[in-house]
């Protein structure tokens, strides 16, 4: 019902999030795109098998939104306080192409779907009302693209491949639970933990990374 789509580190400026995955993997993620109707945007790189990298923050320039923003951007103090803390590569997005079934029941953990962009809808997303990540970042957001594959021609693939990523958190039995009941594919290990810290090991060309 689920697979993974990307990773995001959400970052309090983008040049931060990119300095940070240059400083993990030793590679300059190129800019990708704004998002107007959120008022954000992002750096993007591929991971291979139609996965990607998603650096994202709030755009300074960009308009307020009618709406809370996705990945709890509106909170800045809490991106900065998790930043700070080494919590940075911050959550994934895990793609569905039956929201409505995901959401059924689960909606208070994953949100709401929100067609996105407003006006010329291409995609569904679930957020919650007040923006915040699911369970606090510790499941994923979800994505359904309408039965359209997100094209990778647009996103730069600098030889980075995703080998796998893990999640250690207080509740890992719980989130595991989850994941398993709607049958996510390509997830991460989860174990238990103080804190929620993911990890992914990502090989490049200069041999196997990890981004935290």
């Amino acid at each position: 019902m689920l697979t993974l789509d990307h990773l995001t580190v959400i970052a309090p400026t983008l040049a931060e999030g990119v300095a940070h995955v240059r400083d993990c993997l030793d590679l300059d993620v190129p800019f990708g795109q704004r998002h107007g109707y959120m008022g954000t945007h992002n750096h993007l790189l591929q991971l291979g098998d139609a996965v990607y990298l998603e650096i994202i923050a709030l755009d300074p320039a960009g308009a307020h939104p009618s709406r809370a923003r996705w990945f709890g951007l509106d909170d800045r103090k809490q991106v900065r306080r998790d930043w700070d803390a080494g919590r940075r590569l911050r959550g994934w997005v895990a793609r569905t192409d039956c929201i409505d079934a995901v959401l059924n029941g689960r909606e208070a953990i994953f949100g709401r779907k929100v067609a996105l962009p407003t006006g010329t809808p291409a995609f569904d997303f679930a957020i919650p009302d007040d923006g915040s990540l699911p369970w606090g970042g510790a499941a994923p957001s979800i994505i359904d693209r309408r039965g359209k594959a997100r094209s990778m021609a647009a996103i730069a693939d600098l030889g980075a491949r995703l080998r796998g990523f893990s999640l250690e958190h207080p509740e890992g039995e719980a989130i595991s639970a989850l994941l398993q009941t709607l049958g996510a594919e390509r997830a991460p290990l989860v174990t238990q933990g103080s804190e929620l810290r993911y990890r992914a090991q990502i090989d490049t060309p200069e041999g196997l990374k990890e981004l935290f």
